[in-house]
This record gives C-alpha cells, sequence and structure tokens, in this order.
C-alpha cells in the first residue's frame, strides 16, 4: 500500500450501497417517552467519467416513533416516503476527485432539504486514509464545515482491510455550517463557559477500507453523532441527540447503460447549507403553500378569539401565523394589508405579527406606510422597533433601513423620530457582529447627524444621535464621540452635562468590541477633576465594564486616595465594592482586583453616606444551572436627597452568555434644582405641590424629566418630559376647563356608554442555534417567547346634573359609573432540541404557558360635594382562575404530509413501561447504572375563606417528577408542573348577593357608627390611665386634658365593607378613623368592628404624638371587645440623655396568635445568618425572655451605631452609613410593650 489511500471510484463501475440513518432525541434512560426517525434506502453509485458520478437513491422507506423505546413501534409514514421519493428519484450528479466531493448538482424541483440529506449520504466518501501512519490530524472540509479531524488507522493484513476511526471536532471549526440567530445582543462569556457547557456534541466516523488496484473501496461506513442539551449545564442532565448512519456496500458490477440526467444546476460542496430565511419555525408544522388566505383566516379567528379577554387556547397559534407570513411575497402582504386596514381589530394583529418577517419584505412594507401615510405615529413607532430587532443583519437590509432616516413621515412626531434612530442604531450593531470589518458607510448617517447637530448646538438632537452611535457601537464612531468630550475637543466643556455624559455612556457597548481604547478614553476622563463629577462617575462605570486589569484597578485606588469631591470618590468606592463582593463568571478576575482595593480604600471612603452618589450591586450565579442574575442601581449626585440621574439595571447569565435584559433611567436635573435648598421645607404633601408649581420658571429649553429604556442592551426608548406636555395636562383636567377639552368629551362618551378594547400579540425573543448532523439534517436548538396582552373596557356614567359649562361642576355632582372589562395577558415560552425541517420535525420541546385573567365588574357612586363613595360588585358564583402556571416536557413528532398525525407526548408517561433501548442503538448504549426511578408526586391546596363575603382565595399546585440523580436541575423539568391562583365561592356561606364598599370622608356621622364611637370614648380614656413607666411623664404630663372625654368625638373617615344578601342582615366590617389635634398634641384613632348580629370582634389603634416633648405613643388592641391582644409603642425623651444623638427601642410580648408565634420562631431562625451576611458581630447573652431591644447612636452626621438584642443573642454593628445627615435630632427612648 502506498502512504495515501484515497477511497477511490472507478468511472466503469456501478456502486450498490444499502443505507440507514438513525435519529433519537430524548433522555435515553428507561420509561421515558422519545421520538426517532429512521430513514432506509439503496442507492446507487455510477460512473459518468473518471470524475463526474450520478446518484441513484431507491428503496426509500421513511419510519418514525413517538414512544417508549422496547414497547413503542416504528410506524411508516407512507406518505413522506412517497414524497421523499419522489425527489430522489430525480438526477443527482457530483464531482469526485482524490477522496474530495467538490460540487453536487441536481434537478431545479430538488429542495434544500433533500440536497443536504444527499449530502449525509455522500459524506461516507470524503475521507484521508494515510497507510503509514496510525494517527494522523487534519483540516478537513465535510457537513459541519472545515473542521478539525483526528484519525486513528489499524491494518488487517488478512482481509486487505483499514479499520479507520476519525474523530471530527465541529466545536471549533474554521468555516462552520452551523448557525446562530437572535443571539448578536447576547455576547460570549468565555469565562463562564469555563465552568460548562450548555451543548456538547461529538461525531464520530468508522470506515473498512479495502484495498484494490485503483485505490481504496470503501465497504462499510459508521457514524455515530452525539449532541448534548441542557437550557442549563450539561453536567446537570441533558437532553440527548444520537444520529447512527450505517452504510454497507451491497456489490460492484459493471456500467452497463450510461444515465441521461437531463438538465441539472449546481447545489455546492458537501458542507451543509441552511435556508437564508430559516422558514420552519420548530414549535409548529404549518403547511406554506398559498399563505396569503390562510394569513387572513388565521388573523380574523384570532382576533375573534380575543375579541373581549385573551384566549390563551390558541395564544401559540400567534407562531403559525408568523411562519406564513414570513414565506409571503411582498405583493402578498400589500394585498392584505388592503383587506384588514380598515377593520381595526384584523388591522392590529396584522401590524403586531407582520414584522416577524426577518428579511427587506418587511421594510419595503413599511416603507410604502411611511411614504403613503396609511398608519398612525404609534403604529410606526411600534411596528418599527419590533421590525428592526427581528430583521436578518444583511447588507441589502441595512441600506433599506437607512431610507427611513430620510422619509418626512419619521419626522412627523418626536417619539416616532427617536425610535427610527435609536432603532437603526441597534440594526448596525447586530450587523457589525456578523461582519468584520463593519464597513464605515453603513454608520455615516448617525456620523453626519452628530456633526450636524454639535454645528446647531442643539441639546436634543446631540443626546439622540450620541444614543444612536451607542447602539451601533461602530469602532469608526469613537473619532467622533471624543468631539463631545472635554479635552478632547475644543468647546466640549462648554456643552451640556447631559450631553457630555451621553458621549461617555456611548462607549458602553464599545467596551465590548474596542475595550483597550475605550479604557485609555474614559481614564483620561476620570481623572480630569475640573470635569463635572457626573461625566467622572459615568467614566468610572465605563472603564469597569471594560473588565480592566489589576493595574488599572491600582491606578483607579491610588486616584481615589487622593481624591476631593466626594460624590466621585463614593461613587467610585461603591462600584468597586459592588464588584469585590460579585459571584459571576464575569467578573472572576476583576472581583479580585476590587477586593483588593477594598482593603485600601474602606478606612477612607467606607464611611461615606447615601447622601452621596452610590452604586449598588446585586447578583448571584449558579455553576449546576449555569445560570444567574445581577441587578445594578445608580444614583448619581444624592447631595439633596434627589438623585439627578438614577438608573437600573438588569442581566441574565446564561447557557455561556450574558443579556442585558432591562435598563431604566431618569435624569431629573431640573426637578432636582426646584428642591435645592428647600429639602428642609417638606413637611406635607402640600409643601411638595407648591415646590413643583415653580417648574415655569426654569428654563423653557431644558426638559424637567429625561427617561430612557434600554432592552436585550440597546437603547429603545427615550422621551423628555417637557414644561408645554405638563402645562396641557394641568389644562385638560383643570376645574376650570370647559367644552374644548378633551376631558370634557371623554365624559360625554362615557355619559352614551362606551367601550375600548386592546390586543397586543407580540413574539419578544426568537434564539436558534442549527447545527448540521452527519444524516444531513439540522439539529436545531431553539428558545421562543410569545405574549399576548388584552385589555377591554365599558362603562356608562349618569351624572345628576351633567356638566353644562366646566369641569368643576362635576364636583357638586351625583354620579354613578357601572363598568365591566378584563385585563389579561398569556406567555408562552417554549424551548425546543430536535431535528427541524419543512418536511418533518422530530425532537423534545419545554412547553410553559403562564396565563394572567382580571376580569371585573362593579358599579360607582360618586358625591365629591358630600365626601361620599360607594362601590358594588357581584361575588362570582364560578371558579375563576387569576393567575395559572402549567409547563411539562413533551416528546413531539410532525410531518407535514399528514398534520393529523402529529403527536405530542408528554416524556414522563402515566404508565411504567419497559427499559428497553432502540434495537439499531442498542450496541452502542450501555445500559445505565441509575436505572431505578424515583417517582414523586405533589399535590396542595390552601383556600382562605372569606365566608361574610361569600368568597374564597384558594392556591393550588400540582408537580409530577421522575427522578434519576435528583441533584441534577435538568431532571426537575422532566414532568408535569401547574399552579394556580383562583377565586371562588367559599363552602358553606350563605348566597351573597352584592359585596358593598362604603367610604364616607368629613365630619358627618354616617349611619350605624354610634356603637363604634362609644367605643372610642371608652378607648380614649383607657389610653390615658396606661402611663406609668420610666421617662413616661414626658407623655402623661402632655397628654389630651380633654375637656369632656364623655363627649363624642367626630370621625374623619367611616369605611364599610358588608356582604348584603336580602332579607338577611348586611355582614362583614366597618371601620372609624379619628383625628384629633390640638396645640400640644395630634391623636389619631381608628377602630374596625365585625358587623352582625352575634359579631363582638374589634381592633382598636390609637396614636398620639406630642409636638413640645416630641414624644409618641402608638397603641395596639384587638379580639373580642378589643381585649385579647394588645401591643403599644412608645417614643419619648430617654431617662438619662446620652452625650450623643440616640433612640432606643424596645419591644416586649406576651400571648400572641399563633400565626405570629410561627412567624417569629421562623424569622427566629434567619436571623443569626442574616446578620452575618450584613456585616453584623454577634454573641451569645442571656438577655431577658418575650422581648427585643435596638439601640441606634450616631456618633456622627454620616453614619450609625446599631445594637440589637434578643433573648438568647446579642448583635451589634458601627459606622453603618446613613442614608441621611443625621443632625439635629436629640436623643429619644422608644419603648414597645405588650
Amino acid at each position: 500500500m502506498g502512504n495515501i489511500l484515497d477511497p477511490f471510484l472507478n468511472s466503469k463501475k456501478t456502486y450498490e450501497y444499502k443505507y440507514e440513518g438513525l435519529v433519537r432525541v430524548g433522555r435515553e434512560l428507561p420509561d421515558l417517552v422519545e421520538s426517532a426517525l429512521k430513514l432506509r434506502c439503496t442507492f446507487k453509485i455510477i460512473g459518468e467519467s473518471p470524475q463526474t458520478f450520478v446518484l441513484q437513491i431507491s428503496n426509500v422507506d421513511f419510519e418514525d416513533l413517538n414512544g417508549i423505546p422496547g414497547k413503542s413501534d416504528f410506524r411508516p409514514s407512507q406518505k413522506l416516503t412517497k414524497r421523499l421519493s419522489a425527489e430522489f428519484s430525480q438526477p443527482i450528479v457530483f464531482e469526485f476527485s482524490k477522496g474530495q466531493i467538490t460540487d453536487i448538482r441536481t434537478a431545479p424541483g430538488v429542495s434544500n432539504t433533500v440536497v443536504n440529506i444527499v449530502r449525509g449520504i455522500l459524506g461516507f466518501l470524503q475521507v484521508t486514509v494515510k497507510t503509514t501512519q496510525s494517527f494522523y490530524e487534519l483540516l478537513e472540509l465535510g457537513i459541519h464545515g472545515i473542521c478539525q479531524s483526528s484519525y486513528t488507522v489499524e491494518e488487517d493484513s488478512n482481509a486487505k482491510e483499514l479499520i479507520v476511526n476519525q474523530m471530527v471536532d465541529i466545536t471549533n471549526c474554521q468555516q462552520p455550517a452551523a448557525l446562530y440567530s437572535g443571539m448578536a445582543l447576547a455576547p460570549e462569556d468565555k469565562l463562564s463557559k469555563q465552568r460548562g457547557e450548555s451543548v456538547v456534541s461529538t461525531v464520530k466516523h468508522t470506515y473498512t477500507v479495502k484495498s484494490t488496484e485503483d485505490g481504496g473501496l470503501i465497504t462499510k461506513a459508521f457514524t455515530q453523532e452525539r449532541q448534548y442539551f441542557s437550557p442549563f449545564n450539561v453536567k446537570g442532565g441533558n437532553s440527548q441527540m444520537l444520529a447512527l448512519r450505517d452504510i454497507e456496500l451491497l456489490k460492484v458490477s459493471d456500467t452497463v447503460d450510461k444515465i441521461v440526467t437531463g438538465q441539472v444546476q449546481s447545489r455546492g460542496n458537501l458542507i451543509y447549507k441552511t435556508e437564508k430565511d430559516l422558514k420552519p419555525i420548530p414549535v409548529v408544522m404549518v403547511d406554506l403553500n398559498d399563505p396569503a388566505p390562510k394569513i387572513l383566516d388565521f388573523i380574523k379567528r384570532l382576533a375573534q378569539a380575543n375579541i373581549y379577554h385573551v384566549d390563551s387556547a390558541s395564544s401559540t397559534d400567534i407562531l403559525g401565523l408568523i411562519q406564513l407570513l414570513r414565506v409571503a411575497t411582498l405583493e402578498n402582504l400589500e394585498q392584505l394589508w388592503k383587506q384588514v386596514s380598515g377593520n381595526d381589530e384584523h388591522r392590529r394583529w396584522f401590524l403586531d405579527l407582520v414584522v416577524g418577517v426577518t428579511d427587506e419584505r418587511i421594510l419595503k412594507f413599511l416603507e410604502t406606510r411611511f411614504k403613503v401615510g396609511d398608519i398612525t405615529a404609534n403604529e410606526a413607532g411600534q411596528a418599527l422597533v419590533v421590525a428592526f430587532n427581528h430583521l436578518s443583519a444583511e447588507p441589502v437590509s441595512v441600506a433599506l433601513a437607512q431610507e427611513f432616516l430620510t422619509i418626512p413621515f419619521s419626522k412627523s412626531q418626536p417619539l416616532l423620530w427617536n425610535t427610527v434612530v435609536l432603532a437603526y442604531g441597534s440594526l448596525l450593531h447586530r450587523y457589525c457582529v456578523y461582519t468584520d470589518p463593519c464597513p464605515i458607510t453603513v454608520v455615516q448617517p448617525l456620523l453626519d447627524m452628530a456633526a450636524s447637530s454639535l454645528n446647531k448646538n442643539s441639546e436634543e438632537d446631540m443626546v439622540l444621535a450620541l444614543k444612536a452611535l451607542g447602539n451601533a457601537a461602530h469602532p469608526s464612531s469613537i473619532k467622533t464621540l471624543l468631539k463631545f468630550l472635554p479635552g478632547y475637543s475644543a468647546g466640549a466643556e462648554k456643552l451640556p452635562t447631559r450631553v457630555q455624559g451621553a458621549a461617555v455612556q456611548a462607549f458602553r457597548l464599545l467596551a465590548y468590541r474596542d475595550p483597550h481604547s475605550v479604557q485609555d478614553i474614559v481614564l483620561d476622563l476620570f481623572v480630569q477633576k475640573t470635569l463635572p463629577a457626573e461625566i467622572r462617575m459615568l467614566a468610572c462605570m465605563v472603564l469597569l465594564e471594560t473588565k480592566p486589569s489589576i493595574a488599572l484597578v491600582s491606578v483607579i485606588t491610588e486616584v481615589l486616595l487622593e481624591e476631593t469631591d466626594l460624590q466621585v470618590a463614593s461613587f467610585s468606592y461603591s462600584l468597586l465594592r459592588g464588584i469585590a463582593k460579585s459571584r459571576t463568571p464575569d467578573n472572576q478576575n476583576l472581583s479580585t482586583a476590587c477586593n483588593i482595593a477594598m482593603k485600601i480604600l474602606t478606612r477612607k471612603l467606607g464611611h461615606l453616606s447615601y447622601r452621596y452618589s452610590k452604586s449598588m450591586h446585586f447578583d448571584w450565579f449558579h455553576d449546576d444551572f449555569l445560570f444567574g442574575t445581577s441587578t445594578d442601581v445608580y444614583m448619581l449626585q444624592n447631595e439633596r436627597l434627589i438623585p439627578s440621574k438614577l438608573m437600573l439595571k438588569g442581566k441574565i447569565h446564561f447557557i455561556g452568555r450574558i443579556l442585558q435584559f432591562i435598563e431604566l433611567g431618569v435624569h431629573a436635573d431640573a426637578i432636582k434644582d426646584l428642591f435645592a435648598g428647600k429639602i428642609t421645607q417638606l413637611t406635607g404633601f402640600a409643601t411638595i405641590m407648591k415646590i413643583l408649581s415653580d417648574w415655569q420658571n426654569l428654563p423653557k429649553d431644558r426638559p424637567l424629566l429625561t427617561a430612557y429604556a434600554r432592552l436585550f442592551g440597546q437603547e429603545a426608548f427615550l422621551m423628555d418630559v417637557r414644561g408645554e406636555s405638563i402645562q396641557s395636562i394641568i389644562k385638560s383636567f383643570s376645574p376650570s376647563a370647559g367644552k374644548e377639552s378633551k376631558v370634557w368629551e371623554k365624559i360625554l362618551d362615557v355619559q352614551k356608554g362606551t367601550s375600548w378594547h386592546w390586543t397586543k400579540p407580540h413574539l419578544v425573543y426568537e434564539a436558534r442555534f442549527i447545527q448540521p448532523t452527519c444524516l444531513g439534517l439540522p439539529v436545531e436548538i431553539s428558545k421562543y417567547f410569545s405574549i399576548v396582552n388584552g385589555v377591554t373596557m365599558k362603562a356608562k356614567a349618569e351624572i345628576n346634573p351633567p356638566p353644562k359649562e366646566h369641569l368643576g361642576e362635576l364636583l357638586s355632582s351625583d354620579i354613578s359609573l357601572q363598568t365591566d372589562g378584563y385585563a389579561g395577558v398569556t406567555k408562552d415560552h417554549f424551548v425546543f432540541h430536535g431535528i427541524n425541517t419543512d418536511l418533518f420535525q422530530c425532537g423534545v420541546e419545554i412547553k410553559s404557558k403562564m396565563v394572567i385573567d382580571l376580569p371585573w365588574a362593579f358599579d360607582l357612586k360618586i358625591n365629591v360635594k358630600e365626601q361620599k363613595y360607594e362601590m358594588n360588585f357581584t361575588p362570582r358564583k364560578t371558579v375563576s382562575e387569576f393567575i395559572s402556571v402549567n409547563s411539562n416536557v413533551f416528546a413531539v413528532l410532525r410531518n407535514i404530509e399528514e398534520p393529523s398525525l402529529s403527536k405530542s407526548t408528554p416524556m414522563m408517561p402515566e404508565t411504567e413501561d419497559s427499559k428497553q433501548g432502540l434495537p439499531l442503538a442498542r450496541r452502542i448504549l450501555p445500559t445505565s447504572r441509575d436505572e431505578q426511578t424515583e417517582n414523586s408526586e405533589v399535590k396542595f391546596r390552601q383556600c382562605a375563606e372569606a365566608k361574610i363575603y361569600g368568597t374564597a382565595i384558594c392556591i393550588e399546585a400540582e408537580t409530577k417528577r421522575s427522578h434519576y440523580l435528583h441533584e441534577y436541575p435538568l431532571y426537575y423539568l422532566l414532568g408535569h408542573t401547574r399552579f394556580s391562583f383562583k377565586l371562588e365561592p367559599a363552602k358553606g356561606a350563605n348566597p351573597i348577593e352584592k359585596i358593598q364598599i362604603q367610604v364616607t370622608a368629613g365630619r358627618k356621622h354616617p349611619p350605624g357608627v354610634s356603637e363604634m364611637m362609644d367605643l372610642s370614648r371608652r378607648v380614649f380614656k383607657d389610653t390615658r390611665d396606661e402611663i406609668t413607666s420610666c421617662g413616661e411623664h414626658n407623655l402623661s404630663s402632655s397628654f389630651p386634658a380633654y375637656k369632656d372625654l364623655d363627649s363624642t368625638p367626630e370621625p374623619v373617615v367611616t369605611v364599610k365593607a358588608l356582604g348584603l344578601s336580602p332579607p338577611a342582615k348586611p355582614l362583614g366590617y366597618e371601620g372609624v378613623a379619628f383625628y384629633l389635634p390640638t396645640a400640644q398634641r395630634d391623636d389619631i384613632e381608628m377602630i374596625v368592628s365585625e358587623v352582625g348580629e352575634q359579631a363582638n370582634w374589634k381592633m382598636c389603634a390609637n396614636a398620639n404624638v406630642d409636638k413640645s416633648h416630641s414624644s409618641a405613643k402608638a397603641h395596639l388592641r384587638w379580639g373580642a371587645e378589643c381585649q385579647t391582644y394588645d401591643v403599644s409603642m412608645r417614643v419619648s425623651s430617654a431617662c438619662q440623655p446620652e452625650s450623643k444623638p440616640s433612640i432606643y427601642t424596645k419591644i416586649k410580648w406576651g400571648t400572641l396568635p399563633s400565626v405570629f408565634t410561627m412567624i417569629g420562631q421562623r424569622i427566629q431562625e434567619y436571623v443569626p445568618g442574616i446578620s452575618y451576611i450584613m456585616g453584623f458581630y454577634q454573641k451569645y447573652e442571656k438577655n431577658p425572655e418575650r422581648q427585643a431591644a435596638v439601640t441606634v447612636v450616631a456618633p456622627s452626621p454620616e453614619s450609625f451605631d446599631m445594637r440589637v438584642k434578643i433573648p438568647e443573642r446579642t448583635f451589634y454593628k458601627k459606622a453603618i452609613p446613613s442614608p441621611i445627615e443625621l443632625v439635629g435630632f436629640e436623643a429619644v427612648n422608644l419603648t414597645m410593650s405588650a
């Protein structure tokens, strides 16, 4: 034998092989349902020329299985077999030379799916055999791409055969055929992948090569491919895909007749080809022929099904509708628009879901709408932001998207223009993820926009352009961004702080793409002490997002040691402290550096209170789940208690990626300026409103408030709240507003009877990973998350007398309002693992559905003048589910030829089955040593009944599990999960006709409160006589010396909640509140009493504040005539005032309700652990029983010390940062006893 024994085909011979391919998806564990496909055929390779061969496929047989292996049999699929046979019978030609297939050609009508199966069949010829080496590695082209192969060769000299084993590393291919979709905004986290993988694939080929005079003849080829997938770490249990390919030579004969192939076209080489538009959504199977009428039928059915409430049964149909929309032509979309645009319901459903089309068709469709102007600005904004998010980031799509920046309609409304610009920047970000280098031409419009806004000195335009550039994160934008930063551009220091801040934040996503360049820039900004504090703080935030080295963290530390601006110092220190405690993999190295910084900085900066700028970081991560979350809260410039900038950011860490799920931010410099120097004047709501009323004195060109939202790391929403908008709202609702007000128009509508309905279906998330198998079938891992929201409202009002001139007349009218409606949402979440083609699907699905239904029906009576309010509603006579969650794992099987035979079987069946494996797989699948099942079923139901109102609130939960190694997280998904929160009639309760709630405010005596007022007089007398302990002379000396405690105090508000069932007397509860102010003290009294002939349960509460002695007291009693349980709290000056301001709290308890005791015991179990986490020291001490004491001492205006005593332990901590400046309060003693 020579050095290389290439597989050789003689052009004068015909080679006949038999082929069997098997795909199996499941858990490969006993008693669990799986799905499988089997394809058998024979094929001939017939020589046409020395390098050209014809492939003839015959005797095709397609079978499938959905059940427990060994108990369920493969079922022939005759219709699919017939369809495949028809395509396989068409001419297939391939070029083959020196063991390499260079081109495959087929008749024009052969589908991409069948061509890929052909690639899987012919792949057995693509092998390199070296006879002089027993082990070697090569970079080779195959169906998975250009990948690294490792070979071992064994020679059987007697049979003149070589046994060749080939292992292919398909995870690190140079030109992978695998495809990711929907993951561009979730960057990979390499450190997370070191802790585990969510997908692991292995491929092994075994060839038997017989030596002939011409070269190597492959007589047998067996391939085993496995893919392990878990939503968590594959080490913790996984779904498995097994693909087996078995090819065996039957005979070799001389070619008798030449084959006439006819017209054929090139379909490429052996590398698997993915369809560009990814038509088949894996969790549905829809006939895609003639889509337009099917789309219209879908829209009509969905609109009708959801006309009053969200129909959870049909919520998954939106995926089928999106599937059809994705294959519709542009002409189809235009024609459908004409058919649906005149119907509000159909129009809304169409616009909300057509944005699921992922190529240039949706852009051309929306471009026409923008130019024609037959959609509103609101519809346009919603459609465009979703369409750009789902769009495939291809060059043609980016070019078409640019057009929206020049269409006049885009600028017709400020919010729409913001959406267009930001969405375009987001599209560029996704485009540049897969295009390297990313051309500057795509970002040029945003660069021009930034330059133009700078020349015009337009703050709004500058901020918008900078935020769009931040979304795009194009490396070529750095030069433009520097023009807005002081120290890099002349005059930049004169730009508004808001603009400079937007420029700094535009580097956040660039920090992932070019961390070193960003580090140099933001570090330079951070160390410039002449810059505004906000800019330096934002620079520090971005710097840490670049994951700096220990050396850079050391630089930050040195700067902070010399820092004189406590806002910058506090914020930067809290950033470092949060990362030091981080447990997520992305901060693994940085947290070490930050811990070192903490040891250096804590003595200087650890005491700073919350009136300085702060960052708070919370996170967790679990290695077995490969899942975690992190939350950051940023509060900038807190010296006036109102941050000038507030940001909240949430990230999800999953399967080796980081998704910045949501970020919300508010910029409130103008409002903060309103309160400048007035914090000490905040004595009540009226004072706050008076300060806010001065907003008109602020500069007109400055927004009062700026709000933004980022989704998946991309800024999607930006809105300025200006004085004009507030003025318009105030004017519309003003009592002096007349018939010109929009509110007046709505009141007229409600008097006539009005209704309103809104639905919003939305495909929130679609992420797909598609990888070819050795069979040429694509194995896919997909995640889909869809939502259908719905609100329906009907209302009719009677106003007597009706307003004639202005809205203020309503304050003197009797208003009666009847309304009913519904608000709800259905959320569907799917995870699919298996084979997905346009002809068939075979795999495992995790299906979760969450339904929230909130119906209402009530009538409301209002008289503002007399301050009387009444609400009546009817208790539900049937069970109503408010919240329900259902989840299960299914083995699924579908094919396009027999849609009625689709199967979706729970993976854990109801009955026990055998543990035998598949016949073909048995030889390579060893029996698990952990075959014992641990079946568990848990049912839970708990109800809280209110028989007075004939209603019960119930919680139900049910789980069925099959655990093999129950520490593995995936196994907790194997089985059915159901949770529901229900409202249902109370068992054994008398029928209730209606529930009535009455509220009477003011100093009038409502009917039925005389007994409660008598009780009130007794309570006041009792309270007066209670003060006896140390320090309480301050209270007793100023206790209200009412001239006549027997007089009846006036109620401030009376509330009744009654169950009415005439002719029986009402049952329920009524409460009265009293407010008794004097010059020295204020008293508040509240009494709640059960209504009924035999009822004696009451709750009495009172509180009083002594203004002259800065003391207070609160008292709560409840039970039979308020006598069973008693808790009181007293606040007064300490008996011996300390030199430092302090508060002393003591809680004592006697007999308490059993539920209180149980909760207290549970809390006490966690106190030691929680106190340790919070940094408290603790020691065992024999403290008094049945009481707890807390002492708080303020040694400085910025921090306080705390000591907590419970019966067996004492906890203490010093120098706790205070949220407020502790200045000007005196030592007080707070005693709570029972």
